[in-house]
């Protein structure tokens, strides 16, 4: 049998991922790209009452590529989103001053976490996430927030929301607070209304302002799907983000259409290895009646924790979801079967970051470098940090003998609570 062909729309990240997928399961792609180069990205509208007679330059995020043409300007940015605040610091630098407008402000985590470790690589772990599963979500959050503001105060700086911090998709930067207490960046409310040269805000302040940067993120529309896929408010019904529920044959996958607090791309290519497994026959969906009815009650999830916004109609949690993908795909590591055979690994992978090679232990596409490669991830972050010449002498374990034993048994208590919960 001719192998099949699979059409790619676009050649962003996502679509690379799909690529190397279709090619892995001897599929045959044809990848579509409207510009010249890879990359990609959603549409976007730049809007704000009084912004047709303001007088200056305003753009949208994504056409901010460089701090130098704001030179000596005072420019407003409107959103607290990640690329928000990472442009309002980095404009900081060059601008006469910086407007941060937020409309109900934002938790700031830092990239940076204890001991210097990358935050993800901290605190995305499937210990952790199970803390977070068992206690309550008030709990969770005033520890958190507390976390949070001991780094700096967040009322202080003008930028606590009346949200928890699990209500909204968090912001990460580290720079912020000292830009805010240099006065380079000045927090501001949201904006009431622009006039030829100045913004007012909602608190009747005015500022005398030079450019706006719009970093309020995106919309996303399927114009060449019109005629079978309606998107309403950045809304659309998919089973696990990725299927269409009422199509003849399951044909059409959505890929990266979700976001996570964590990398995309491990997302992306786990969803690619489901897909094209679907595609091939190998793996069924379920009738249409059931993918509706989880849709629904994922919706309702949705809307009852999050904050309303058309930027939280696609989140996601990153372990759980990826579970989920790696459970259609038969690749969801077995930690009790680990634990028994492999004690060594199974605390990595417990304890450990979530990195991507955990779906790689078994199942279809299974690599046979994932256990090592998860055993020395520490020593592959820790590598580029150590420039100096001496090296760090090792240190003994003060843990006693009989702390270990104790931890191992709540260590198989814990990982027999955490199948049972798992999807």
């Amino acid at each position: 049998m001719a192998a099949k062909q699979v059409a790619i729309i676009g050649a962003g990240a996502s679509g690379l991922c799909a690529l190397k997928c279709c090619l892995d399961e001897g599929l045959v792609p044809t990848c579509f790209e409207r510009s010249g180069d890879i990359g990609g990205l959603w549409r976007f509208e730049v809007n704000g009452p009084g912004l047709e007679k303001f007088e200056g330059w305003y753009l949208h995020s994504r056409d901010y590529k460089s701090p130098q043409s704001f030179l000596g300007k005072r420019v407003v940015v409107v959103g607290t989103g990640n690329s928000g605040i990472d442009i309002a610091v980095e404009l900081s630098h060059a601008a006469k001053q910086v407007f941060l407008s937020t409309k109900r402000g934002t938790w700031v985590m830092h990239r940076v976490a204890d001991g210097g470790y990358p935050f993800d690589f901290t605190y995305i772990s499937r210990f952790i996430q199970l803390l977070l599963s068992l206690l309550p979500h008030t709990t969770t959050s005033f520890f958190m927030e507390r976390k949070l503001n001991a780094r700096f105060d967040h009322a202080l700086y003008s930028l606590q929301p009346q949200h928890r911090i699990f209500d909204q998709h968090p912001t990460i930067n580290d720079d912020l607070p000292n830009r805010i207490i240099s006065g380079r960046v000045k927090v501001k409310p949201n904006i009431q209304e622009f006039t030829e040269t100045s913004a007012i805000f909602e608190d009747g302040t005015r500022e005398d302002i030079d450019a706006v940067v719009f970093a309020t993120g995106y919309s996303f529309s399927f114009p060449f799907l019109e005629g079978c896929m309606k998107v309403v408010e950045n809304q659309i019904p998919l089973y696990k983000f990725m299927f269409p529920p009422d199509l003849q044959k399951p044909t059409l996958a959505f890929i990266g259409l979700i976001q996570p607090l964590g990398a995309i791309m491990p997302i992306s290519e786990l969803q690619c290895r489901w897909a094209t497994r679907v595609f091939k026959g190998l793996k069924d969906l379920p009738p249409s009646t059931n993918m509706l009815a989880e849709i629904t009650q994922t919706k309702e999830k949705m809307a009852e924790r999050y904050v309303k916004s058309q930027r939280h109609t696609i989140q996601v949690d990153y372990i759980p979801y990826m579970d989920e993908l790696a459970s259609q795909v038969g690749v969801k590591p077995n930690l009790l079967a680990l634990f028994l055979t492999d004690p060594k690994l199974a605390l990595e992978v417990v304890f450990g970051p979530c990195t991507p090679y955990q779906y790689r232990l078994r199942g279809p596409g299974k690599w046979a470098g994932a256990r090592e490669a998860i055993l020395t991830q520490r020593q592959r972050v820790v590598r580029p940090l150590r420039t100096r010449a001496r090296e760090r002498p090792g240190h003994a374990s003060s843990v006693p003998h009989i702390f270990k034993v104790f931890f191992s048994i709540g260590l198989i208590v814990a990982t027999l609570v955490y199948v049972s919960l798992s999807p």
